[in-house]
């Protein structure tokens, strides 16, 4: 297994992509903020639509993570080499519109380094 981490920062706090390859398989972690978490599962492979699970928050809301997931989802997966997992939560306290905003920016920042990755390390399937 081959790992890799990537990390975008703005609006004074940071979100990291750790990214392990196995075989042809990608497992990607999303955390980042004051409070990493498990808020949501997203997968996706090149045949099949993008299916999340949204985990309930301590509140009883469900967590929005997703959208962060589902947008690096997108980006990496005309480059994916087999299935992928994206395993995402993000928590900042009293969170801002900007920091909203920035987020889902990181999030496309994040999924263009990996998107880079992939396509630098080609991996063809077993």
């Amino acid at each position: 297994m081959e790992s890799r981490v990537f990390t975008a920062s703005a609006a004074g706090f940071s979100i990291q992509a750790e990214v392990t390859r196995i075989c042809s398989d990608l497992r990607i972690t999303v955390t980042g903020g004051e409070v990493p978490h498990l808020g949501t599962v997203t997968t996706l492979s090149g045949e099949f639509p993008l299916q999340t699970i949204r985990f309930p928050s301590q509140e009883g809301r469900y967590h929005k993570d997703h959208v962060l997931a589902e947008k690096i989802a997108t980006i990496i997966r005309p480059h994916l080499p087999g299935n992928c997992v994206i395993v995402a939560g993000v928590h900042i306290d009293d969170i801002t519109k900007q920091q909203i905003h920035a987020a889902e920016e990181m999030a496309d920042t994040l999924g263009e380094q990996i998107a880079a990755w992939l396509i630098r390390n080609k991996v063809v399937p077993e």
